[in-house]
């Protein structure tokens, strides 16, 4: 009788998780999909950053709530580069949610790509560890683009994270100040099938890239093998 409460038990229980953990699944591969085809375009991610950035957030398919200024809510996946200062392979992606108000970059309901840049190990440390408020807990910036890119301005050697965005074929610099970047815990949870940190699947690598995570590990290291950085900048050990 008892193990056919137990068995009845964990039938129930895979059928509520099975579900939750293929939505991750596509959530990610989708992520990937998203970050192929932008590196793939001309004028997309200027290189110069892309090989200065300890971590890379690809957010596909964010929608605007149905009234005046609306609240975004994005879902999609992060990966770092290994290792204590960044400086190893690309690892496996932790599950992230943007969240925030903004107006005017999602015309007719348009759904929007975005794809953020952490080029600082101190803004890394600040996502690894809670919510960050964009502009706020950590400085960001609208993504340079074009032959200009590489030009060290003011506003873009201060920023931590530089945001970009893709809606209706067309990619841009974007400012994300005032929305909030978290890890998911709920989301990372489903995905790897137990309790985990963004920090214990990042930095700690406690579990491997799943398959539905490939295409975008493969996209960044193909892109971006070798981080540039300079190197003082790197010295100090994430907490």
């Amino acid at each position: 009788m008892r193990k056919g409460v137990a068995f009845m038990a964990a039938v129930t229980l895979l059928s509520v998780l099975a579900p939750a953990q293929d939505r991750e699944q596509k959530r990610l591969k989708h992520s990937g999909e998203v970050l192929m085809e932008i590196l793939n375009v001309p004028e997309n991610i200027p290189k110069y950053w892309l090989d200065r950035a300890e971590c890379v957030v690809v957010l596909p398919s964010v929608k605007k709530a149905a009234f005046g200024i609306g609240a975004n809510i994005g879902r999609g996946a992060m990966s770092c580069r290994s290792g204590s200062n960044f400086t190893g392979a690309w690892g496996p992606p932790a599950m992230y949610a943007l969240e925030g108000v903004s107006i005017g970059f999602q015309l007719g309901g348009q759904a929007t790509d975005f794809v953020l840049l952490v080029v600082n190990p101190k803004g890394a440390r600040a996502l690894l560890k809670s919510k960050v408020k964009l502009g706020g807990d950590a400085s960001a910036a609208a993504g340079p683009k074009g032959r200009d890119a590489e030009a060290a301005t003011d506003v873009t050697m201060r920023a931590e994270i530089l945001t970009y965005s893709r809606a209706r074929g067309l990619f841009a610099g974007v400012s994300l100040e005032g929305s909030t970047l978290r890890p998911d815990g709920s989301a990372n949870n489903n995905l790897y099938g137990r309790d985990v940190t963004a920090r214990e699947i990042v930095l700690e690598h406690k579990v491997g890239t799943p398959a539905s995570g490939q295409l975008m590990i493969s996209a960044l290291q193909k892109a971006s093998p070798r981080n540039k950085s300079d190197a003082k900048s790197l010295q100090t050990t994430p907490e």
